[in-house]
């Protein structure tokens, strides 16, 4: 069964969509820890990042870094933080966190933003890429 990340990809379930290669994709993380907390994640659907291949793990980190650092133009922020941890999706995603305190990369506080905070928010990343 397709991964929620490989419906995302496929179209089934819309995002807000920030980058988009022949291998790769970024969207905007829609229960964010901070405003433009975005997700990096390979189309080919593999769980565990390790599995990757070599050229796919490269190519992941290589798209991460181009999003990371459009989201420090884009965003209010002191650096954008980078982790992968895997377990909510068996689907390899890196996490791309703007930065202001170290509590802004926990996962237990979370930002609100309205269909309308989000839209602009990856219009602003992107219009940096």
């Amino acid at each position: 069964m397709a991964s929620i990340f490989t419906k995302i990809i496929n179209g089934d379930i819309p995002c807000y969509k920030v980058a988009e290669t022949e291998d790769f994709f970024a969207f905007l993380d829609i229960n964010p820890n901070a405003l433009g907390h975005t997700l990096c994640i390979p189309k080919k659907e593999i769980d565990k990042l390790f599995d990757l291949d070599e050229p796919t793990y490269n190519g992941l980190m290589a798209f991460s870094r181009r999003v990371g650092i459009a989201i420090e133009k884009a965003i209010d922020c002191k650096r954008v933080g980078l982790t992968v941890i895997g377990l909510e999706v068996p689907h390899v995603h890196v996490h791309l966190i703007p930065l202001t305190t170290i509590e802004d990369a926990r996962f237990i506080n979370k930002t609100k933003l309205t269909p309308e905070d989000f839209e602009a928010t990856a219009k602003k990343i992107a219009a940096h890429l």
